[in-house]
């Protein structure tokens, strides 16, 4: 049986040229703005996860893997769209394949990213990409938007926590030290764990605290910079009296002499 069934065929014609242009919020091509954005995403992913092999599941045209694939790293694609997987390059199509996430893959990796891609699916075939995806990596990085609910094509549009517990049911968590926001900021990464509970207690309380503690410095900073401002606003005001004290005492002065003078000249 052919991998990509009549239906998934189908769906994957969705993702055509037209879509690609006008729904991905800036056209969807090998603009530099897109360049940039996935060759940040590998540089990350290559200083701080140090993958051998890496599948992105959701590939769409390939920069991911091109990008991968250029560092050195043996990354490959899939992707449900025949368009995007022929938009590909010469070099990197050979490693990206037209398929269905919902299909068993062929083989395990060491990390798995699937950015954008679950809100498109039936909330069905998407519990089952996540267990497609965890049969086949210990490490996911991953992200599926909360907020785009207009989008046509988003069918399972979920908050994050949505997703959080549906990975930790396949026994996934998150990796809190880990920072996804180079992709957006619901991104994150999650890995394999046999942790007992108090363990991710005190992972999450401590992530808890790092927030808290920022947001703390940051409302201590912006007193001190508010005692600043007002310190200076008073000194600019003292200053600002004193000139005018300077400034009357002068006239007062020049009035008296001035009046003298014409004094001096009806005395005559």
């Amino acid at each position: 049986m052919n991998s990509v069934e009549a239906p998934a065929r189908a769906a994957g014609r969705t993702y055509d040229a037209t879509y690609y242009a006008t729904h991905c919020g800036q056209s969807y091509t090998r603009t530099p703005v897109w360049l940039e954005f996935f060759g940040g995403i590998a540089d990350r992913i290559i200083e701080h996860v140090h993958p051998k092999t890496v599948l992105d599941a959701g590939c769409a045209i390939g920069l991911l893997v091109e990008a991968l694939r250029a560092r050195g790293v043996d990354a490959f694609g899939l992707d449900i769209s025949e368009y995007a997987i022929s938009q590909t390059t010469p070099e990197s199509r050979p490693f990206c394949r037209m398929g269905s996430l919902t299909d068993k893959l062929d083989r395990r990796y060491d990390l798995i990213v699937c950015i954008e891609v679950v809100e498109h699916l039936s909330p069905a075939d998407g519990a089952l990409v996540l267990d497609n995806l965890c049969a086949h990596t210990d490490d996911i990085l991953f992200s599926s938007t909360p907020l785009d609910r207009d989008e046509p094509t988003h069918l399972n549009v979920q908050e994050p926590e949505i997703w959080a517990e549906l990975f930790a049911q396949r026994g996934f968590v998150r990796d809190v030290d880990f920072d996804a926001s180079a992709i957006n900021a619901w991104a994150l990464r999650l890995r394999r764990s046999n942790a007992e509970s108090p363990e991710l207690v005190r992972n999450y309380e401590r992530l808890i605290w790092e927030k808290k503690r920022e947001a703390l410095a940051l409302a201590r900073g912006l007193e001190a910079s508010e005692a600043t401002r007002v310190a200076e606003a008073g000194r600019l005001d003292a200053e600002i009296k004193h000139q005018r004290q300077v400034i009357d005492t002068l006239l007062s002065s020049r009035a008296l002499r001035l009046a003298a003078w014409l004094r001096g000249l009806v005395g005559r």
